[in-house]
């Protein structure tokens, strides 16, 4: 069951994660929101549950385990950018908690594969801090504020007072990345809209494993 929604109230969602938890009702809800940049308009979606976890009250439906690393994209435009990420060790989603509350499922330790969407996987990673606001994240590096330093992404501080539409990020210990035009991808690569979830398709894990030359 997908419910469709441009705005969901508190008490709603409530009643969505009880029947998904205590029932196993095979039940999400994906938001649509509409942007603009000029006289271009944008559809942006997002799930209220991570897709994979609903996939687990399903039965019927067998897949593979999961392989121990995450799939988190990596979102581009005026609030973030690939190069900071890459320079300053992070990655970042905000403009909704529907958005950034991914990111607070992966905790210290946590391995990571980034993903660029229409590109490929550009980055491998550990999880060096769990998820805080923007304002909040200190590059130990620069001995600085992320936002004291010149970002690429020009509105990184948008909201950066507000618990709920602040870019949100956590830090990351890059163990290998590629600049965008180097993404690694083939067809039928495993790739998802959602921000944060499990990757569990054995082929794109062993691709995975061999591009970024990760050894047991």
């Amino acid at each position: 069951m997908i419910i469709v929604a441009s705005e969901f109230d508190e008490s709603s969602e409530r009643i969505v994660q009880y029947l998904a938890d205590y029932y196993k009702v095979n039940i999400n809800v994906v938001f649509f929101t509409l942007f603009k940049d000029g006289d271009n308009e944008f559809i942006g979606r997002a799930w209220l549950r991570d897709p994979e976890q609903v996939q687990e009250v399903s039965k019927a439906r067998t897949r593979s385990p999961w392989s121990g690393y995450w799939f988190v994209n990596v979102g581009e435009g005026k609030n973030r950018n690939w190069d900071d990420n890459k320079q300053y060790g992070y990655l970042g989603a905000g403009g909704g908690m529907k958005y950034s509350r991914g990111l607070k499922r992966l905790k210290v330790g946590d391995k990571i594969f980034a993903y660029m969407a229409g590109l490929g996987y550009v980055g491998y990673g550990e999880v060096l801090q769990e998820a805080v606001m923007i304002k909040d994240f200190f590059v130990e590096k620069e001995s600085k504020q992320l936002l004291e330093l010149t970002l690429k992404a020009p509105s990184a501080d948008e909201n950066k007072d507000n618990l709920e539409l602040s870019e949100w990020v956590i830090g990351v210990k890059w163990l290998k990345s590629y600049p965008r035009e180097e993404a690694k991808t083939f067809k039928g690569v495993f790739a998802y809209r959602i921000v944060v979830c499990k990757l569990r398709q054995s082929e794109t894990v062993e691709f995975l494993e061999k591009e970024f030359e990760i050894t047991a």
